[in-house]
């Protein structure tokens, strides 16, 4: 049958989906992190926007004020270092803890915890420029060159919306003082920053939920190989029923065996069937040969009726010895009055001897 694209109807089976997932083949955008690092970093230097700018005053300071014997001096070197040190410790680590978080946690939310080698590992196919040209010129990668061509007209709209009221600023800045100059800068470029990182999330969110569409068609399945994969999780239907026949098969052989040789079979009367056996030489109470449920305890009763063993009804004692007694097992001692009894009347019913009777009695009391 053949495998297209326009067959692969059906949903991915969990398996597939994790053994993609085990290769890597997951819906992931890069721009997304991406997108969410360069934003929470903009929103922490807007906030730390004066500490950073404190600091890095402190700093140029500390190396502007050092004089020539200063620097000569190993102490006095060490502890300007040191300062200079600190004061950059201060500034830079928030930054890096915020972009470190930002990332996880993207690229969390969108492939959860996740460790594989496997898109690492060398593969003949990338190496074949046959494959490598028909990756260039597929549909996704005619989608990748528009997605990119949106991105690049998404942002120079908002560079546009964003300078082109400012151009009268900008061409007077030069007039400005140094500082108001400076803060005039940097809330443009603030603003451009953070209208470019929301509108870069917003496609790269696009650009996710694009992937996992991708994604999940990548994984469709076609009808046959949803069965072979049910065939490999729970087994082949055929194998299963001809092991269960085999099993079928070994028991009627043993109720076959067994059942000829009890003395009695106690029935609920029709859904269970247990095949009783005593022999006062060799056991020290009765013991069930042979039990079964609907057509199993009607075979047990067609065997007891076609070898002459007596059949006793008995609903409570049939279904306690069902579930409480496997096959080959002594009966527990709570049975042994109600089936001495049931084995007594046997005997009587059909004159059987006396001493197996005697026998069968005291053992059990």
């Amino acid at each position: 049958m053949a495998d297209t694209a326009q067959e692969r109807t059906e949903a991915p089976t969990p398996r597939r989906r994790e053994e993609a997932r085990n290769r890597g083949q997951i819906a992931r955008s890069t721009d997304l992190t991406a997108a969410a690092v360069l934003l929470g970093a903009l929103v922490l230097l807007h906030w730390m926007g004066g500490d950073i700018l404190s600091g890095l005053l402190q700093v140029t300071r500390a190396c502007l004020d050092a004089d020539g014997a200063a620097l000569t001096d190993p102490t006095a070197l060490t502890l300007t270092l040191a300062q200079v040190f600190g004061v950059l410790v201060r500034i830079v680590l928030p930054l890096l803890l915020v972009v470190l978080v930002v990332a996880l946690v993207a690229s969390f939310a969108q492939v959860g915890v996740l460790f594989t080698l496997a898109p690492l590992t060398p593969s003949v196919d990338r190496l074949n420029p046959i494959n490598g040209l028909s990756r260039m010129f597929s549909g996704r990668a005619v989608v990748h060159l528009l997605m990119g061509i949106a991105k690049m007209g998404v942002l120079a709209a908002v560079a546009w919306w964003t300078l082109y009221p400012r151009v009268e600023l900008l061409l007077q800045a030069s007039a400005l003082p140094h500082l108001s100059m400076l803060a005039a800068g940097a809330e443009l470029v603030y603003t451009l920053g953070l209208r470019m990182a929301i509108a870069l999330l917003v496609l790269a969110i696009i650009d996710y939920v694009y992937q996992r569409m991708r994604t999940e068609k990548d994984l469709r399945m076609t009808k046959e190989e949803v069965k072979e994969e049910m065939k490999r999780m729970d087994g082949d239907p055929m194998i299963k029923r001809r092991r269960r026949e085999i099993q079928m098969q070994m028991a009627i052989r043993r109720i076959k065996a067994a059942v000829p040789k009890a003395d009695v079979v106690i029935t609920n009367p029709t859904e269970l069937a247990v095949a009783i056996q005593y022999d006062a030489a060799t056991m020290n109470a009765p013991k069930v040969t042979a039990k079964g449920a609907n057509l199993m305890a009607k075979r047990i009763r067609e065997l007891a009726i076609e070898h002459g063993v007596p059949i006793v009804e008995r609903k409570p004692l049939a279904r306690a010895l069902y579930k409480t007694v496997e096959v080959g097992q002594e009966i527990p001692g709570q049975f042994y009055k109600a089936v001495a009894e049931i084995l007594a009347y046997v005997y009587e019913l059909t004159g059987k001897s006396r001493k197996r009777s005697r026998a069968a009695s005291p053992s059990m009391n």
